[in-house]
């Protein structure tokens, strides 16, 4: 029995045909490309792709199989997975199952023996678009005319769709207390806190501020997640409440967030930043690290006030705001991902940099 086809179409009118992997039916989201050569689990398992169909540009994939260890949350949230090659054959001794079981077991349909590069060329030169993966309809035209129906990301709230329902606690260190506003957070940034003697209490992303207050935090962390800052009005209205009284350490979306709530305004790049091989200089020190990004949108640094806030990071690849800090609050933030999972670990440091200001304010409260 052959392998069943399957298709990719893309709003453009663009298609290529490939062969079918994990689960079958139908998926649509934003196609993407990501540049990581390794850590597919834990890009799978990282709930800002939710919405998204995720190609990777290494050209084998799932060599090493899939465990029960190296996940971000829960389960995938991809909304589809692209590559040139899926390995048939699970070749490490952590390795519990194939990326295709795996896939198949959560509902995530692959499609593998397209052609990555050409299609991240195209997405570099077009700009990211929405997209169909089917293995049951063979229509051109069809496939095409669904994607440009499919709803896309612009405005929408995805943090609603993976973001915890209940408050829960994570470690049991308790030298300090951090809440974590949860819109897709990775469990990595969880780790991160706790292996620095945070008791981490994860609330819900609509959770509101007197609530988070109520907790007393010595700090509050925003997390990453999916989609468009500007389809999450309710936390920018929570953050923007919280300025003023307690430190605050933005991630990814938590720093798109964090420049609205400061008065800024967001734009959505041509075909984002995701991989675990990007150039940050951190302005203060002229230090560059190479980081792990994923993200589709920006924070515009000319529509932030250059008197209460300061540009930290940029992007050396395209120049684009990569982190801010507060002139005069205990308030900073960063595009990148310093937890990594996957990628290099150079911007942990940034961690050690919250805890300090945790410290600081501790001391000055007495």
């Amino acid at each position: 029995m052959g392998r069943q086809e399957a298709k990719i179409a893309l709003e453009d009118g663009t298609v290529l045909r490939g062969l079918s992997f994990g689960a079958t039916g139908e998926t649509c989201g934003e196609a993407v490309f990501n540049t990581s050569m390794t850590g597919y689990q834990e890009i799978l398992t990282d709930p800002s792709y939710k919405g998204q169909i995720v190609a990777m540009t290494y050209p084998l994939i799932g060599n090493y199989g899939v465990n029960s260890e190296d996940v971000e949350s829960s389960r995938p949230f991809v909304e589809g997975f692209a590559v040139k090659e899926c390995s048939q054959i699970a070749s490490n001794w952590r390795a519990e199952k194939t990326l295709g079981a795996y896939l198949k077991e959560n509902g995530i349909i692959g499609i593998e023996g397209i052609d990555t590069r050409a299609l991240t060329k195209h997405l570099r030169v077009a700009g990211v678009m929405k997209a169909v993966i089917s293995t049951e309809d063979t229509d051109a035209r069809s496939l095409i005319r669904k994607a440009r129906e499919s709803p896309g990301l612009v405005g929408r709230d995805l943090v609603k769709e993976v973001a915890c329902q209940k408050q829960y606690v994570w470690g049991d260190e308790d030298r300090y207390t951090v809440v974590v506003i949860d819109c897709g957070v990775k469990y990595n940034i969880l780790r991160s806190l706790a292996s620095r003697g945070c008791r981490v209490i994860v609330a819900p992303a609509e959770t509101g501020p007197e609530e988070i207050l109520e907790m007393k935090p010595d700090g509050v962390l925003l997390s990453n997640g999916p989609g468009d800052p500007a389809g999450v009005p309710y936390v920018v209205e929570t953050v923007r409440a919280l300025l003023d009284k307690v430190p605050i350490f933005g991630i990814c979306l938590g720093h798109q967030m964090l420049g609205l709530a400061l008065g800024g305004k967001t734009y959505k790049l041509k075909f984002g930043h995701r991989g675990a091989n990007h150039p940050v200089k951190d302005i203060r020190t002229g230090k560059i690290c190479i980081t792990v990004q994923n993200h589709g949108f920006c924070v515009n640094a000319d529509t932030l006030d250059s008197r209460e806030v300061e540009v930290t990071h940029i992007n050396l690849n395209d120049q684009t705001l990569e982190g801010i800090r507060h002139r005069r609050l205990p308030i900073f933030s960063v595009q990148f991902h310093p937890e990594a999972s996957p990628g290099p670990h150079d911007a942990v440091y940034l961690f050690d940099e919250f805890i300090a200001m945790l410290e600081e304010r501790r001391a000055k409260k007495g």
